[in-house]
């Protein structure tokens, strides 16, 4: 059963580093969120202020406003911001000690542990209090190497591939798994970062926390467990950054280690320059080359999913419109349309791999 949880989002709930808390406001098996702290949008729903979607989840100045709400009887407090360098700021760690020296115990996400602060660690000890650090990876004697195993699965795997890093790739996955079961396809899917975890997907590794020999290896265990364990129709790989980013190249991983054939490929056609080089020295390839790249490596690209940052909705529709008429493939905005255009598409993919 979810457990109640306060999600930490300071001054960060309305912004891409915001990503981890919109996740878990989006949905997750893991937590019942009770709450989203951030005093710049304190008064709100989180899901109104995220997507218009009404959640009935409060967002509050503080954690002693968290929980003073009626009925907030929260377990876990949860950090759910990326923060530059994945470390834990000042106003975190005094969030967090103040979390943990009340009882709540704490999970986080980034790549700075909370149980390594002395303080935080203090504090939870003396409240009965426990602390998850997402990101800590297993000994390394417990990692695992690419074995092969991957050619004996059976279930198809469609990779959420994207041409930059923070752009939905994780709620396009999701939002794939959803709509592929509403239609009768049972599908899992494999997450790849911390966000995944604490949306309480049983199968997945967090990919940027393991050392580089063992990725695909635990990639690969992550996929072949799911296919061993549940038999489903389809696999859904959550992608990381992309193939062509410099900052953090990935997803050849996917194809090759994961055996994914079928691409679903996340897209931004407002953004020109990779996510935090904005100078103007960094610039996305074109997505018809990022297509041709993909096909390289044995795989299809079956669709492009939209992100609008940057673009009104009108801007939007013209540019989903401009790119089916040059890629000739279905293009589609899953926030403002969901997914269910793309069943006929994945249906054929199933028929195809067969």
């Amino acid at each position: 059963m979810p457990e109640p949880a306060i999600v930490l989002a300071p001054g960060k709930f309305q912004t891409q580093n915001g990503k981890t808390a919109h996740g878990l406001v989006r949905g997750t098996s893991r937590f019942d969120v009770r709450a989203v702290v951030d005093a710049t949008c304190a008064g709100r729903d989180a899901g109104e202020a995220l997507d218009g979607k009404h959640r009935d989840v409060p967002i509050v100045a503080s954690l002693d406003a968290a929980l003073a709400l009626p009925g907030a009887r929260a377990k876990w407090c949860v950090v759910g911001i990326a923060t530059h360098g994945g470390k834990l700021t000042p106003e975190l760690r005094a969030l967090l000690r103040d979390a943990a020296s009340r009882g709540l115990s704490i999970v986080n996400g980034l790549h700075e542990y909370a149980a390594d602060d002395p303080s935080i660690a203090e504090a939870a000890k003396r409240a009965g209090a426990t602390i998850v650090d997402v990101r800590r990876p297993k000994p390394k004697g417990e990692l695992r190497f690419w074995s092969g195993e991957i050619r004996d699965v059976r279930a198809p795997r469609i990779a959420v591939l994207g041409t930059d890093c923070a752009l939905g790739k994780r709620t396009t996955a999701r939002f794939l798994v959803e709509a592929a079961n509403g239609a009768g396809i049972r599908a899992e899917m494999i997450y790849t970062g911390q966000t995944g975890w604490m949306q309480g997907s049983p199968y997945g590794i967090v990919l940027d926390s393991l050392p580089n020999d063992f990725v695909t290896g635990e990639l690969e265990h992550a996929v072949v467990s799911c296919d061993r364990e549940r038999s489903p129709d389809l696999i859904v790989i959550e992608g990381q950054s992309s193939l062509r980013n410099p900052a953090g190249p990935c997803g050849a991983e996917l194809l090759l280690a994961a055996g994914a054939r079928g691409v679903v490929l996340q897209h931004a056609p407002g953004r020109q320059f990779f996510e935090g080089f904005e100078s103007g020295r960094f610039e996305i390839p074109p997505i018809a080359e990022e297509i041709q790249l993909i096909g390289l490596y044995g795989a299809r690209v079956l669709a492009v999913t939209l992100n609008g940052e940057g673009l009104d909705e009108k801007g939007l529709e013209a540019a989903q419109v401009a790119l089916r008429m040059q890629l000739q493939i279905p293009v589609v905005r899953p926030l403002e349309e969901g997914l269910g255009e793309l069943i006929p598409v994945v249906r054929r993919f199933l028929v195809e791999t067969k």
